[in-house]
């Protein structure tokens, strides 16, 4: 079977993900689980996360370095406070939308040889931008053949 003669399969799975607060946590190996389970081979994997005061970021998986400073920055960029006006859940309320809006909420990686397409220090990770842990909703579309 070819490319052109494949019929597009389409595999979908809601992963569910424990925060513990302001963190990056890295979920790569449930995402290329849902992959492997697809049986897809070659495709695209669309993950999107149903929240909007967390995000996904494709980021730097072997130096915690970087996690760290990517946290610093947005921290600094997008500081807490009581200075918006929305503020229901507390002063990290706003902010934690904000950094979502400047970050994604979904990632699309490539499904070659039934694998996530990520480079070598590429990882998959949720950045929760609120101070408490909440429990995230993750729905993993693989499509492909």
């Amino acid at each position: 079977m070819t490319a052109d003669t494949a019929i597009t399969r389409h595999h979908q799975q809601m992963l569910t993900l424990r925060s513990q607060g302001k963190t990056l946590l890295r979920f790569t190996s449930q995402v290329q689980e849902v992959v492997r389970a697809s049986g897809i081979t070659t495709g695209l994997c669309t993950v999107f996360l149903r929240h909007t005061s967390a995000s996904l970021i494709i980021q730097e998986n072997a130096d915690p370095d970087v996690l760290a400073d990517l946290e610093t920055f947005l921290s600094r960029l997008v500081p807490e406070g009581n200075g918006y006006r929305h503020s229901t859940e507390g002063p990290d309320d706003m902010p934690a939308h904000i950094r979502t809006v400047l970050t994604h909420t979904s990632e699309t990686i490539p499904i070659m040889q039934g694998r996530l397409a990520l480079g070598t220090w590429q990882g998959l990770y949720l950045w929760e931008h609120r101070a408490r842990g909440s429990t995230r909703e993750v729905v993993v579309h693989v499509t492909g053949y």
